[in-house]
């Protein structure tokens, strides 16, 4: 009986582990935030990430435009990827939560951190 009781909560807790990885780790789909640039000026961005296994494509759209994302890589809940802007790469760092993604922003040297949420 203590057998099965432990086998049971065993699995029990193995399902409740994939579920909640499985929902962390989906950032497919449009996100939106405000970014602080370093002058102090705050730019309305949005991204539309795609994940294809360790790849991480899509665009980010600000009221400049809308860009490509390049060199993006999925790491569990952690992502990578760049922006090139008029010739200037600014690298991007992420990690995904349920209900939003904390970024950090290089700005050649400077740096910004800001939050997405999902878009609705």
């Amino acid at each position: 009986m203590k057998r099965k009781l432990f086998t049971t909560i065993l699995l029990s807790c193995f399902v409740a582990v994939c579920i909640a990885a499985a929902v962390f780790a989906d950032i497919n789909g449009k996100w939106s935030g405000t970014i602080s640039t370093p002058d102090g000026n705050a730019l309305d961005v949005s991204y539309n990430f795609k994940v294809n296994g360790d790849k991480l494509t899509g665009t980010a759209t600000s009221q400049m435009g809308e860009i490509a994302i390049d060199n993006g890589k999925v790491m569990g809940d952690d992502f990578t990827f760049s922006v090139n802007v008029s010739g200037t790469d600014y690298p991007h760092k992420g990690k995904a939560y349920a209900d939003s993604c904390a970024m950090d922003i290089d700005f050649g040297g400077s740096k910004s951190h800001f939050v997405l949420k999902r878009a609705k």
